[in-house]
C-alpha cells in the first residue's frame, strides 16, 4: 500500500462528466487524517504510518490513549488506522493528510463493513429459490430444504443456513475516482462502496490496477 486515506461515506449522487454522460457516485468525506505515529524497522520490526481521523472529546478516551496522542501532540481522534508506506521518510508526525493525495481517473479500493440486516433467513442470505404455494406446498414455501445426510448423522461446516447478514469487512476494488474537491476534502467514486451513510471506510490505491 503506498497511500491511504480514512473518511465517512456521505451517500450516492450522480454528477456529468466532461461528455455529458451521467455518472453514479459515492461522496467520501475523505479527511483531513493526521499522522499519530510512526513505525519503523529499528522500533517496531516493519514501516508504518498510524493515521487518525475525526475529532473525539477528550473525556471519552481512556488515560492509555490520551497519552498516546499526548506523545504525539496530536489532539484525540475517533479512528485510527495504519498504512504500510514504501518509504515514510517523507512523512512526519502531526503532517495532515487531505483529499487531494488522490487524483482523478486513479483507481482505489475501498475497504468498509457492510449494512447489516440482522437474522436472515436462506432466500435474502444466499438467493434460495422457494417453493411453489400451490397444491398444498404448506407453510415451507420459504424453507432451507434438507441440511444434514444419512452417514455422519451431523451438518457439514460451511453449510448455507439462515444467520446473522451482513456487517463483514468488505473491499470493492479497482474504482475510479471521479471527482475530488480539496477544498472540501472531499472525494466523488465512481460506483457504491460498502456500508451505510455515516459508515467509516478506507480509501487505498488499488492493489491490481
Amino acid at each position: 500500500m503506498k497511500k491511504g486515506l480514512i473518511g465517512k461515506k456521505i451517500g450516492m449522487t450522480q454528477i456529468f462528466d466532461e461528455k455529458g454522460n451521467v455518472v453514479p457516485v459515492t461522496v467520501v468525506e475523505a479527511g483531513p487524517n493526521v499522522i499519530v505515529q510512526k513505525k519503523t524497522i529499528e522500533n517496531d520490526g516493519y514501516e508504518a504510518v498510524q493515521v487518525g481521523f475525526g475529532d473525539q472529546k477528550v473525556a471519552r478516551v481512556n488515560k492509555p490513549m490520551k497519552g498516546h496522542f499526548d506523545k504525539s501532540g496530536v489532539a484525540p481522534k475517533k479512528v485510527l488506522k495504519e498504512f504500510r508506506l514504501e518509504n515514510i521518510a517523507d512523512v512526519n508526525v502531526g503532517d495532515v493528510l487531505k483529499a487531494d493525495i488522490f487524483e482523478v481517473g486513479e483507481k482505489v479500493d475501498v475497504i468498509g463493513t457492510s449494512k447489516g440486516h440482522g437474522t436472515a433467513g436462506t432466500i435474502k442470505r444466499w438467493n434460495f429459490a422457494r417453493l411453489r404455494e400451490s397444491h398444498g406446498t404448506g407453510p415451507v414455501a420459504r424453507h432451507g430444504g434438507s441440511l444434514g445426510v444419512i452417514d455422519p448423522a451431523r451438518i457439514f461446516k460451511g453449510k448455507k443456513m439462515s444467520g446473522h447478514y451482513g456487517v463483514d469487512r468488505t473491499t470493492v476494488q479497482n474504482l475510479t475516482i471521479a471527482k475530488v474537491d480539496a477544498e472540501n476534502n472531499l472525494i466523488a467514486v465512481k460506483g457504491a462502496i460498502p456500508g451505510p451513510k455515516g459508515g467509516i471506510v478506507v480509501i487505498a490505491n488499488a492493489k491490481k490496477a
